[in-house]
């Protein structure tokens, strides 16, 4: 990062050091201003339009400003950020992601997520409003012990600036920023003067003295102020000089970075450009850019990335973009973006192969279903079908690939389909068998597979997500694999004292008892066991009874209540999820359905999901069910004694 230039200009307040400079030098405010570093117009302006005074800074205040010199830069913002060299990473998942629509987060929630992205080296983490709600107030409460010194050290409170026509030192809304008792404090103030006139309803003249007062109050109390300039883009395109003195105003009152909001999110990657240049023309190297970016034009993190290159040294957003209408800026694009592709040097870039991990736990946290289809940290992000791109990156992995998704934590997946080729199975082969199985065996094998692939996929079926019941396919057609159980038979009953749906409503809103309708699910399992008296395995039947809310939840709890006493590890094994869709709805009830199933083992973490086609939908939950308890028990396989004749056979050839 770059030093400092001369303690004159840099170390005072900027507004001073102007005049300190002009009465150590005997200069006139005339014959200076061209030679200012305001580009647009004499520092002079700023102060007639906000009313202060002009006066020289003694030699006492400029020693003590010269302090920094000689103090570690503990705050990233001690020293000027220009990039696309280097940039720093401000998170304000927790603020504006939290405004999302179905997008909430208790205080234990926050301070969870907050411990993750200390972790993942984020240089800043906006936490909330505390001034706003209790929940804030909680949150920089407890954070005061319940975090660690470095995450407390990232952390920010968000506010505005003072009210108009109250005294800073008497706005609550201040005050309550100053008790959240975090280094850092962002204040948004307005920079398009219609958003000051008919939101504010104070006049520009007031609306500058506001942000003065605000900046300079906070930063006497030894807090790194950022300023949010709200529709600062918009309000550029209206009137550039009062935008620009906004910022004059910011840092003339010891703001450490001015970030340029594009708060209704219809800038245009070349207005960011255009804009970025002239801010960096006229504040570097006194004042650090930082850029907000919102996603409802599907630019923010375009945006971002393209002010970085422009100069930014400071770029806002969430994890998984997760913000109010359609988001912010996503952090898990832009970071490995400007890492990997733009080589900007970041705190967190050491930490950037756990970005699939964080995305991952934050969706966890806030109880959000990931984007599959999000860069980088989606499951899909470097996911394969076409059997074309499948053949090439055996070859070479980079060839439909930009960047190795060991990178970010994440790893490359080839789906099986009817639009694959034999490399794409022969790849799965290679996966689950090893070098067991030579290419003549592999390339014959592939080629039975992907038939059968494309006939049940005519049929219904879908395997892109449901690489268990690939995987398992593929098992079924290896000679000697034996299924670690089998279902001999099921049925499954549905009950219900009360046919009248809307009856049945009411009667359950007022605590009925026997209203609800209930499921009793019978099934036989034929597993095997290990005997005791004569150490040897044997096959055991067992029968078992579940009632459950509705058929397919009896089913399971049945079906798991027979193979539990065998394969007790499967007790750690949950369903989270149960999709059924209707093929072909012209069919009526006698459609066919789609069930897929996705399961997790709470110990491992691990997840997997299977998939079956039936036109009865219990009989199609069933397999679907079969299938993820026999995925999960695969690595007991071998001691499977159920397939004796397939043994035999495969002697005999």
């Amino acid at each position: 990062m770059m030093k400092k230039p001369s303690l004159s200009v840099a170390a005072a307040p900027l507004g001073l050091s102007v005049l300190w400079a002009l009465s150590t030098c005997h200069l006139s405010t005339d014959a200076f201003a061209p030679k200012s570093r305001w580009s647009t117009f004499a520092p002079t302006t700023l102060f007639s339009q906000i009313g202060l005074q002009q006066q020289s800074t003694t030699a006492a205040t400029v020693a003590k400003n010269d302090s920094w010199m000689t103090q570690p830069f503990l705050n990233p913002l001690s020293q000027f950020v220009k990039g696309p060299k280097e940039c720093l990473v401000f998170d304000t998942t927790l603020r504006d992601g939290t405004q999302g629509e179905s997008v909430s987060a208790s205080c234990d929630d926050k301070l969870k997520i907050a411990t993750r992205l200390s972790s993942f080296d984020v240089d800043y983490i906006e936490a909330g409003w505390p001034g706003s709600n209790p929940k804030d107030a909680e949150f920089f409460q407890r954070a005061q012990t319940e975090l660690s010194a470095e995450a407390r050290s990232k952390l920010v409170a968000f506010g505005s600036s003072r009210r108009k026509n109250v005294a800073v030192e008497d706005d609550p809304q201040i005050q309550a920023l100053v008790d959240s008792n975090v280094p850092t404090i962002c204040m948004v103030v307005k920079a398009h003067p219609w958003q000051v006139t008919e939101i504010l309803r104070a006049t520009r003249e007031e609306n500058l003295q506001m942000i003065h007062s605000s900046v300079e109050y906070l930063v006497k109390l030894g807090k790194t102020v950022l300023v949010d300039l709200e529709h600062f883009f918009d309000g550029y395109k209206v009137d550039p000089e009062y935008a620009l003195a906004c910022c004059e105003a910011a840092v003339d009152a010891g703001a450490s970075c001015l970030v340029m909001c594009d708060t209704n999110g219809g800038t245009m990657p070349w207005e960011v450009d255009q804009t970025t240049r002239k801010m960096l023309q006229h504040f570097e190297p006194f004042c650090t850019i930082g850029v907000h970016c919102h996603n409802d034009c599907g630019m923010a993190v375009a945006n971002s990335i393209t002010a970085c290159h422009a100069g930014v040294g400071l770029i806002q957003g969430t994890i998984n973009g997760i913000g109010e209408r359609t988001g912010n800026a996503d952090l898990c694009s832009i970071v490995p973006s400007l890492a990997l592709h733009v080589n900007t040097t970041m705190a967190c870039n050491d930490q950037l192969s756990e970005l699939t991990q964080v995305s991952r736990y934050v969706d966890e946290i806030l109880n959000r279903s990931p984007n599959n289809a999000a860069p980088f940290v989606g499951q899909s992000a470097f996911a394969h079908k076409g059997g074309l791109h499948v053949a090439a990156m055996e070859r070479n992995p980079l060839s439909y690939q930009h960047v190795e998704p060991e990178l970010v934590g994440n790893e490359m997946r080839v789906l099986i389909s009817e639009l694959s080729g034999r490399q794409n199975i022969m790849g799965k082969l290679q996966e689950i068998f090893g070098n067991s199985m030579d290419d003549g065996q592999k390339s014959a094998r592939s080629l039975a597979i992907l038939n059968r692939v494309k006939e049940l996929e005519n049929m219904g079926y879908q395997f892109e997500g449901a690489d268990a019941s690939v995987h398992l396919m593929m098992l079924h057609t290896t000679r000697g694999y034996c299924p670690p159980f089998q279902v001999l038979d099921y049925s499954a009953q549905v009950y219900d004292a009360n046919m009248d749906s809307a009856s049945r409503v009411v009667s359950n809103l007022h605590g009925g008892l026997n209203s609800a309708s209930t499921a009793r699910a019978t099934i036989k399992v034929r597993t095997v066991v290990d005997d005791p008296e004569t150490s040897q395995l044997s096959f055991v039947e067992n029968l078992q009874v579940s009632d459950g809310n509705g058929p397919v939840d009896a089913l399971a709890k049945a079906l798991l209540k027979a193979l539990l006493p065998a394969h007790p590890f499967l007790d750690s094994v949950e369903l989270i999820d149960y999709k059924v869709r209707i093929l072909d709805p012209n069919s009526a009830t006698e459609a066919v359905t789609r069930v897929m199933i996705e399961f997790r083992d709470s110990e491992t973490d691990k997840q997997w999901t299977t998939v079956s086609v039936d036109s009865n939908v219990v009989s199609a939950s069933l397999n679907a069910l079969i299938d993820g308890f026999e995925y999960a028990l695969i690595e007991q396989a071998q001691l499977c004694m159920l397939c004796d004749d397939a043994f035999e056979d495969e002697q005999r050839q």
